[in-house]
């Protein structure tokens, strides 16, 4: 079967960067894949605090076959205070008994896990998954017993479009639970995302679970190295009328630059503050619908895994999340007896016949966290259009791939702790020098797709056509700028870039800097899109393109520099060059093209930090 390479070749340019990480980063720890996997816990019975668990062992990226799983008891995973997670009036859509999509023969490909969960949505009888009030209870429940040194506590982000609160669960061992001090704790933090489509709730039950055994259970250990961040439903309005998008009908996992939803601006906020060093997106896929229109099959794995794939994402947090993540969560994964694959998906056209890995635009929670230089990695279970037909299964996996993300960023603290300043450095230190990638796509090509075969439920191998977002070509490419300036009327703008993390100066006297300004040679309506087609919610584009001006440009007090020496400089590449179609300029955000210039030379105009 044909594979998709794993590893991008490094600009010949790179090499004295490779050798000063060396000093940092032992070869071996750097680019060694992890050797060891990482087995799920036992889970606790009613009588006993658990059976100890084989070893997983290590897998290769290609699906192998599964080894024998090991001995789980059949258990309910009580939850942390039965009074708080009382169920409360339902106020989640019934969701109808249906029958399967499929064949009786393909059901069996997935039979149910030796473990059961118990959160509220996953008790016997129901109709419905947790409802945002149950998920409430359950996070403060885990937040009021957490003792033995850790610390807990409920982050209030705001509310969705609704009304609904968006919550977060924080967990530490740090002296308090504040950004602050989880930043100098001297721990890397995860930040688990649940639920960005209301429709994809199998993440949202695995992150109570994991919230529980972080806060009182078999996880808790993990706190002596790492912190972590817990937001079960991202979208709690999409969750309760089961739809993808949020109540004004956007993608927000198509929002994580342009910040549109109040939901999406929560998330940035916490990452904002928080600064993860790793972050996991919980997400269901589709089982059958188009797959089985176009290609006559039925999906087939348990997991899809991806990582960021966008321009301009460093390369060594790329290595990074391929040897040190998704493989041992694989290796975690098939010790289970469960199946993965990279990410893929295909668009809603029916004779559309590409298969893509996933998005190359820097727009979605992956790709953006990936420019924040967290390590970002994206889990999908096998559950949209299958209801709750095989719930179970579909929880076993994202918490069995979670566990092994949090297990493997407690093993690897200190080499984050090394790793990740050295990135921030090197982003840093490339401002006005090289090329920066404005635009990238996949590689086309050829793939082997397992699928099952709808009736008989034996592997079905269908060769498609593959875009291949691990290789990126580049499109468009510019001399990477010094920093931005901004017109003093660009205050949306600026709010934007904060909220995402950027640092911005504001021009304290007038002067002159050497700059680039745009000049329009042409432009047209568009809409956004993505390798599902057009992006849901998204408001008409200005697609322009642009030709650069050297010259001194007049920068007068009141206006705005955003410099490029420094961490976050990648995202301000991707909301600020203008012939994109997720720039601010393309999405009407910032209004007028010389409202903003690159500048070519560092500024020698008197500046001041903004708050």
């Amino acid at each position: 079967m044909t594979r998709p390479p794993v590893t991008r070749t490094l600009a010949p340019a790179r090499t004295m960067r490779l050798k000063k990480l060396a000093l940092v980063l032992t070869p071996a720890l750097l680019l060694a894949a992890c050797s060891s996997s990482v087995p799920l816990p036992a889970w606790p019975d009613k009588s006993a605090t658990g059976t100890a668990t084989k070893t997983a062992q290590p897998a290769a990226p290609a699906t192998p076959k599964a080894a024998a799983a090991p001995a789980a008891p059949v258990a309910e995973a009580v939850p942390p205070r039965a009074a708080a997670v009382a169920s409360p009036v339902v106020t989640a859509p019934i969701l109808a008994e249906t029958t399967l999509p499929y064949s009786a023969a393909v059901a069996a490909r997935f039979p149910e896990p030796a473990v059961r969960y118990a959160t509220p949505g996953l008790q016997d009888g129901r109709t419905h998954f947790s409802t945002n009030t149950e998920v409430r209870q359950w996070l403060q429940a885990v937040a009021d017993r957490v003792g033995n040194g850790s610390r807990a506590a409920i982050l209030n982000l705001g509310t969705s479009q609704n009304g609904e609160p968006l919550q977060a669960l924080v967990l530490t061992r740090a002296p308090a639970t504040d950004a602050a001090a989880l930043v100098t704790s001297e721990r890397p933090t995860v930040l688990l995302v649940g639920q960005q489509h209301g429709d994809e709730p199998a993440g949202a039950e695995a992150l109570l679970v994991l919230a529980r055994e972080l806060g009182t259970g078999l996880l808790e250990p993990l706190l002596d190295r790492i912190n972590v961040v817990i937001v079960p439903r991202a979208n709690p309005d999409g969750a309760l009328s089961h739809k993808r998008v949020t109540t004004n009908g956007v993608d927000m996992n198509r929002d994580h630059l342009l910040l549109a939803t109040p939901e999406a601006r929560a998330l940035a906020q916490l990452a904002r503050d928080y600064r993860p060093a790793v972050v996991i997106d919980a997400h269901e896929y589709t089982v059958v619908g188009r797959f089985l229109e176009k290609f006559g099959a039925v999906q087939r794995f348990d997991a899809l895994l991806q990582y960021t794939t966008t321009a301009n994402t460093p390369e060594f947090i790329t290595k990074a999340a391929e040897e040190w993540y998704r493989r041992p969560v694989v290796a975690a994964l098939t010790g289970q007896q469960l199946t993965s694959e990279w990410y893929y998906t295909t668009s809603t056209n029916p004779k559309d016949l590409w298969v893509s890995m996933g998005g190359t635009q820097p727009d979605t929670g992956r790709n953006v966290y990936g420019l924040r230089n967290a390590i970002s990695l994206l889990v999908e279970t096998r559950g949209v259009g299958i209801d709750r037909h095989h719930i179970q299964r579909r929880v076993h996996t994202h918490v069995t791939a979670l566990n092994a993300v949090l297990k493997v960023t407690a093993d690897r603290a200190a080499d984050l702790q090394k790793l990740l300043p050295y990135v921030q450095r090197e982003v840093s230190a490339q401002a006005c020098q090289g090329q920066a990638v404005v635009e990238a796509g996949p590689t086309p090509g050829k793939f082997d797709l397992l699928m099952l075969d709808p009736t008989t439920g034996a592997d079905r191998t269908v060769n498609v056509d593959w875009n291949s977002s691990l290789t990126l070509q580049t499109t468009k490419a510019r001399a990477r700028p010094c920093g931005y300036w901004l017109a003093p009327t660009a205050g949306a703008t600026v709010d934007r870039l904060k909220l995402l993390g950027l640092s911005v100066s504001r021009v304290a006297e007038s002067g002159s800097v050497l700059g680039e300004t745009f000049s329009e040679t042409g432009r047209a309506d568009g809409v956004r899109q993505d390798v599902r087609g057009t992006v849901a919610g998204g408001e008409g584009i200005t697609k322009v393109n642009v030709s650069l001006v050297r010259s001194l440009i007049d920068v007068p007090a009141g206006s705005y520099y955003v410099p490029l020496n420094q961490p976050l400089a990648n995202l301000a590449l991707a909301a600020l060059e203008p012939d994109t179609q997720n720039s601010f300029y393309a999405n009407h955000i910032l209004e007028q093209l010389d409202q903003a210039a690159r500048v070519m030379a560092e500024p020698t105009v008197r500046l001041e930090a903004l708050p």
